[in-house]
């Protein structure tokens, strides 16, 4: 899968911070699990802008809405979700790809969605009901869902 050169850096440097962090790869629960994905993503979300030297992070491009993907890079029309939850049963898996169906309504050239998750999201994704969404998607919205699994070192 070619990624292009601003999200493979997105990637490389997501995956650094995660294997910085003590237990990143541990399950935590609502509460502690929040600040840490909060944490994380601030962290990211301020290097990342140091590195582009544009900022990408959380762009106003689903309309009225409150709704914001993590970072949207206009130039290869792609959407980043880190969406560290999708290895279990309930996760923001659909709201995702709406947000990406909402920012297209809006005017915003948007051709893939690439959602980073811990290890368990890729496997998790394959399965039937998810995969049926992410084929409905690019039938009729032209939309090519991506999923890319961190790597838990050891």
């Amino acid at each position: 899968m070619d990624l292009g050169e601003n999200i493979s850096r997105l990637i490389l440097l997501a995956q650094k911070f995660a294997e910085a962090t003590p237990d990143f790869f541990a399950t935590k629960g609502p509460g502690a699990g929040d600040r840490a994905s909060n944490e994380f993503m601030q962290k990211l979300n301020s290097n990342a802008t140091s590195i582009f030297g544009k900022v990408y992070t959380a762009p106003k491009i689903c309309g009225e809405t409150n709704f914001a993907p993590d970072f949207y890079f206009p130039e290869e029309q792609t959407v980043v979700e880190f969406a560290f939850s999708l290895d279990k049963p309930i996760s923001e898996y659909e709201r995702d790809i709406f947000k990406c169906l909402l920012a297209k309504d809006n005017g915003f050239p948007v051709r893939s969605l690439l959602l980073v998750c811990k290890p368990g999201g890729q496997r998790r994704l394959s399965a039937p009901g998810p995969k049926a969404i992410s084929d409905w998607a690019a039938r009729h919205c032209a939309l090519d869902v991506l999923v890319w699994d961190l790597i838990a070192p050891g």
